[in-house]
């Protein structure tokens, strides 16, 4: 009897620092996909614009670090396009006549602020704001016509923020809107040029090129693997 006790609660012991390690891995593990759009401020459109937006969609991993915090590693990949003839900014866009149309993936890792405590099982809240910021690395082709030597690699800042609500334990759905601060002026291939040139490719060098991504999302969160029930009972 001793013995089958021994067994049982050692069993026991060894079950519940497995599940408990399990636990840690799985339930902090979370992958997920979304559709949306990808948008373009620059030389060509001053400031945000849903008529210049494109198709665009992510697939991504999740971390949670703690409760509130999360580290998320995205693949996100759209057209981005504009264009001086849709809704030229002043006269001289009409003259310069510029457009693009490009195709944009970015690869980024950022992490995620939750301000409410929605993992919690014994409250009835389903749902919270967050905030995000981090890293990412953007490549773009499509461009024929470029009026630059430079990297179709560049870097980017993500930051923004969006709203969660949970479907169900293993399934929720989250808005979400975010700017990408990059460094780069040649997103809609237009920039600084010569003026004694009359091309009219003159941009704002000043004036670094950003996109948004917009999308709706939907995570699918991995959870704990049961513990196998002793044998010796």
């Amino acid at each position: 009897m001793m013995f089958r006790g021994t067994i049982a609660i050692s069993s026991f012991i060894v079950c519940f620092i497995a599940q408990a390690a399990i636990a840690q891995i799985s339930q902090r593990s979370e992958i997920g996909g979304g559709l949306g759009v990808f948008n373009y401020t620059g030389d060509l459109v001053r400031t945000y614009d849903l008529s210049t937006s494109r198709p665009a969609a992510t697939l991504f991993y999740r971390s949670n670090i703690s409760r509130v915090v999360s580290f998320k590693t995205a693949l996100t990949a759209g057209q981005l396009a504009a264009s001086d003839q849709q809704n030229p900014i002043d006269p001289f866009a009409v003259s310069r006549n510029a457009s693009f149309d490009i195709f944009l993936a970015e690869l980024s890792g950022t992490f995620e602020y939750h301000f409410l405590d929605w993992r919690d099982d014994k409250r009835r809240l389903r749902f919270t704001p967050y905030l995000f910021t981090g890293l990412g690395l953007f490549s773009i082709s499509g461009n024929p016509n470029k009026t630059a030597e430079y990297s179709n690699v560049q870097l980017s800042v993500p930051l923004g923020g969006g709203m969660k609500y949970v479907l169900n334990p293993r399934y929720y759905v989250a808005f979400e809107f975010g700017m990408r601060k990059t460094f780069f002026d040649y997103l809609d291939n237009v920039s600084d040029a010569d003026p004694s040139r009359k091309t009219y490719r003159q941009g704002n060098p000043n004036d670094y090129d950003n996109y948004f991504f917009t999308a709706i999302t939907l995570t699918y969160t991995f959870y704990d693997i049961p513990c196998a029930k002793n044998p010796y009972r």
